[in-house]
């Protein structure tokens, strides 16, 4: 009866549910089941299962049981198949002896699998849905979704188009490649951190390389979207903020300017402040340069020269070169032109091919190590007067300087033209009282066999001239004198005592052949009769000559660090035995002492002022110390380079004016 039947049927007989029947349906759906045997051995597959725990119930109870879209395997092990099916059991009585279950089975695979499809649909809908709900606030340019554990996993048509990235070069970690070289390595330990600690919105600003190679500013949104409470990816957006990132970048370093010029005391600070603000914000290195010229005119044609008082580089880059020395520039060069014409120079070349009226040469040298392919020189003009030039280079990585920073370059500096307008005049004070002192700080005469030379840094700051000096004269009865001094002050002041001080003493040493030491004396009394506001001063004078059996130094010291003396092996010794207390203050007349110096052949004496071994930092101990060991490495050296290897350490750090003068001895005569 049920064989027509198009739906499996199967019948089982008493407690142990022996199979008594199948259809050819059933027997198609599960193959052939051998008659005769329990449920549990004819189908093996189901031992694991409750379903037989169903039998018993409706054998006992006698009520029906379905079960709906029960999963089971069709076929004979080992090739099954799991299909779907809605079982129906009843109890079946055919007679007193026989009592059992009859199976009806409709397979429901189809009305299965059709919902699964449309729930999955509906998740994947809701998902999307909660994606655009959580970037809602975010302003979509271009979208992105990765996994809970990062890593894209969809195509992005935004990304592709702005960056020229395909999707299999931007799937997984794909995307870190068009992140500007310096940003990949921080964004994406933030990123990591993000995935971490899963905020409700993670938010970065990043450099990416667009499709026509330049590098924009893009602002990077991301949230996590949950279900059940847990991450299961992420969403998120890139909106190219270029205009707005320069337009920040642009407030931000004129208030940083403003703020470093209204704590700037001297104008070389100042410029000094700027090129902290420029490097590294603007560029990689940039030098500032003042002109000689105190009204900043330079000769219309030829070679300029200009001195450089500040220069900056970004950490990473080569040691940066000596802030303070003079720069001398070809007629024909870029530095020349913006001087000449007062105008901005903007070029652009690569690290194998800059070309070498750029900068100085050992300038352009640096550029070579550095990479640099890109430069920006800016005159700083003030009234109409020439104040001061920036030049400023970009190196490595960084994009070369466009339209937009150079603009934000000379607003920069006009913005920084109020406070340093006093440098005109500055620099017109300067070049006055350098004239004043460089007129009294004469060559050394030659004296025999005996080599003379002498040295003068000013001060890189204050007025730059100060009470610093030296000198060096003959006497009526031959022997040469040679002395120096200090002056307290660092101004146009200080260098008319020191004028007066030099002149006074100059008469005084020539007008008695008496010892150093009452030399110091009288000038002590009449400096203080005849000019008794004028302060204090130091100073050392020494009678150098020949008495027969070789060269001495008849000597006296007023306040003032010692000489040294340097013998030719590289023995170092200080002069300490005239010592006196400086000048202008009321003393004894036996204060001012004499002492007597034999000085060895092919020995150096120096003289020298302060600035040389003082540091604010240390105790000038620790100066005197380092001066000694470094003369005594010099001992062979010829006097200028023993004197401009003494003077290179302090005039790139120093604060201070320096004097120096040193005697060469020489050989015995045979």
């Amino acid at each position: 009866m049920f064989d027509p039947a198009p739906v499996a049927v199967a019948v089982t007989h008493g407690p142990r549910h022996t199979l008594a029947y199948a259809n050819r349906v059933h027997r198609e759906l599960f193959g052939e089941r051998p008659l005769g045997r329990p449920l549990a051995e004819a189908f093996p597959e189901l031992r694991e299962t409750e379903h037989f725990a169903l039998f018993d119930q409706v054998l006992r109870t006698g009520e029906p049981v379905t079960v709906t879209a029960a999963p089971l395997r069709t076929g004979r092990p080992p090739d099954t198949e799991e299909r779907f099916f809605t079982v129906s059991l009843s109890a079946l009585s055919a007679s007193r002896d026989y009592r059992g279950v009859l199976i009806v089975a409709m397979e429901v695979t189809e009305e299965v699998q059709s919902a699964a499809r449309a729930r999955l649909l509906s998740e994947e809908r809701l998902r999307a849905l909660r994606r655009y709900e959580s970037l809602a606030a975010t302003g979509v340019r271009m979208m992105w979704v990765t996994a809970a554990k990062g890593g894209t996993i969809e195509p992005s048509p935004g990304w592709e188009e702005v960056t020229g990235q395909t999707w299999e070069e931007f799937r997984g970690e794909g995307w870190v490649d068009a992140l500007h070289p310096h940003d990949r390595a921080p964004m994406t330990a933030a990123w990591q951190q993000a995935l971490e600690e899963v905020p409700d919105q993670f938010e970065y600003v990043y450099r990416l390389r667009t499709v026509d190679g330049t590098y924009r500013h893009f602002d990077v949104k991301a949230a996590p979207v949950r279900e059940h409470g847990t991450v299961v990816e992420w969403v998120g957006t890139c909106t190219d903020i270029e205009q707005q990132w320069l337009e920040r970048r642009r407030k931000d370093l004129l208030v940083r300017a403003a703020a470093v010029l209204a704590e700037a005391t001297q104008p070389r600070s100042a410029l000094a402040a700027l090129g902290d603000v420029i490097v590294p914000a603007l560029a990689d290195k940039c030098g500032i340069y003042l002109l000689p010229a105190p009204d900043g005119h330079v000769a219309a044609e030829g070679p300029i020269t200009v001195e450089r008082v500040a220069t900056r580089t970004r950490e990473g880059l080569p040691s940066e070169l000596p802030g303070r020395r003079e720069e001398h520039l070809a007629a024909g060069s870029a530095f020349a032109r913006a001087v000449r014409e007062r105008r901005t120079i903007h070029a652009t070349f690569t690290p194998e091919t800059i070309p070498p009226d750029t900068a100085p040469p050992a300038t352009v040298s640096w550029l070579a190590r550095a990479g640099a392919h890109s430069m920006v020189v800016v005159p700083i003009v003030i009234d109409g007067t020439l104040a001061a030039v920036v030049d400023a280079f970009a190196c490595g990585d960084r994009e070369p300087f466009g339209p937009a920073d150079v603009a934000l370059m000379r607003e920069f500096l006009e913005q920084a033209q109020e406070s340093l307008r006093h440098i005109a005049e500055f620099q017109r004070t300067r070049r006055v009282a350098l004239a004043l002192q460089h007129s009294l700080l004469t060559d050394p005469p030659r004296y025999g066999r005996l080599c003379v030379t002498a040295r003068y840094l000013p001060s890189p700051t204050a007025a730059e001239v100060g009470g610093d000096w030296y000198d060096a004269f003959v006497l009526p009865d031959g022997a040469l004198v040679v002395t120096i001094g200090d002056v307290a002050g660092h101004d146009i002041g200080a260098a008319v005592t020191m004028s007066k001080m030099r002149n006074m003493l100059r008469g005084l040493a020539a007008d008695r052949l008496e010892p150093p030491g009452d030399i110091i004396r009288r000038l002590d009394i009449a400096t203080q009769i005849l000019n008794p506001e004028e302060g204090t001063a130091t100073c050392v004078l020494a009678r150098l000559e020949n008495a027969g059996s070789g060269w001495q130094a008849h000597y006296s010291v007023a306040g003032h660090p010692p000489p040294l003396l340097v013998t030719h092996d590289g023995r170092t010794r200080y002069l300490d035995g005239a010592a006196s207390p400086l000048l202008g203050l009321p003393t004894q007349d036996d204060w001012r002492t004499s002492a007597v110096e034999l000085l060895p052949a092919r020995s150096t004496l120096l003289l020298y002022t302060d600035g040389l071994v003082e540091r604010p930092d240390e105790d000038i101990d620790q100066g005197l110390d380092r001066l000694a060991r470094t003369a005594a490495l010099l001992a062979g050296e010829s006097l200028d380079v023993f004197c401009d290897t003494l003077l290179a350490e302090p005039a790139a750090t120093g604060r201070d004016d320096i004097c120096l003068i040193a005697l060469r001895v020489p050989e015995e005569e045979g």
